[in-house]
């Protein structure tokens, strides 16, 4: 399975109030939860000085395998990859 790269969409994200880990995702008038966290990546030291620090999520949902970035400096999350296909259950 291989991510598509997407143009950044804002989206709005329900976390775990003690680990901080996603719960929800809602785009547009459509909300996901979130069935399993696949990765967490920080890039606390090495980034653009423009974007500041980010965390990157990959996350499975019902409907799709996403890539999450939520942006230290700016405070915001964004859905930057994309993959339809599921795993056969």
């Amino acid at each position: 399975m291989a991510f598509i790269r997407v143009e950044p969409v804002q989206v709005r994200v329900r976390t775990d109030w003690l680990s901080g880990r996603p719960r929800e995702i809602t785009w547009g008038a459509e909300r996901l939860p979130i069935t399993h966290l696949s990765s967490v990546r920080e890039e606390a030291a090495a980034y653009p000085v423009i974007t500041g620090p980010r965390t990157l999520f990959e996350v499975e949902t019902p409907r799709a395998r996403l890539s999450l970035t939520y942006q230290h400096r700016s405070r915001r999350w964004t859905v930057t990859g994309l993959d339809e296909t599921r795993r056969a259950a």
